[in-house]
């Protein structure tokens, strides 16, 4: 059993930061890709940024220069450092990984965690 769990959401004002954390736990052999998404409500679930297990990053054009995503392949953890936070930045944070188990690779999905951005 794979677990993401996710931590470090709240409420910032304008210009504030913000880090995520997310730990994968359980039988885990590797883990590959890792990403943020987020939703905001009435809106469909986006990707924030990713980053492969080799440390290649992608950031969605909203964030980029602003959000920064980083990993700890020893711990299965993966981190968004999230600077110069805006309105439309609220939303529910979604970390997302693809997994390796004894059974293969999985793709699994945290539970979310709340960043709310108001004055």
């Amino acid at each position: 059993q794979v677990q993401l769990v996710e931590s470090g959401g709240g409420l910032v004002q304008p210009g504030g930061s913000l880090r995520l954390s997310c730990a994968a736990s359980g039988s885990i052999f590797s883990a590959n890709a890792m990403a943020w998404y987020r939703q905001a409500p009435g809106k469909q679930r986006e990707l924030v940024a990713a980053i492969t297990s080799s440390g290649n990053t992608n950031y969605a054009d909203s964030v980029k220069g602003r959000f920064t995503i980083s990993r700890d392949n020893a711990k299965n953890t993966v981190y968004l450092q999230m600077n110069s936070l805006k309105y439309e930045d609220t939303a529910v944070y979604y970390c997302n990984a693809d997994i390796r188990t004894v059974v293969g690779y999985n793709n699994y999905w945290g539970q979310g965690t709340q960043v709310t951005v108001s004055s």
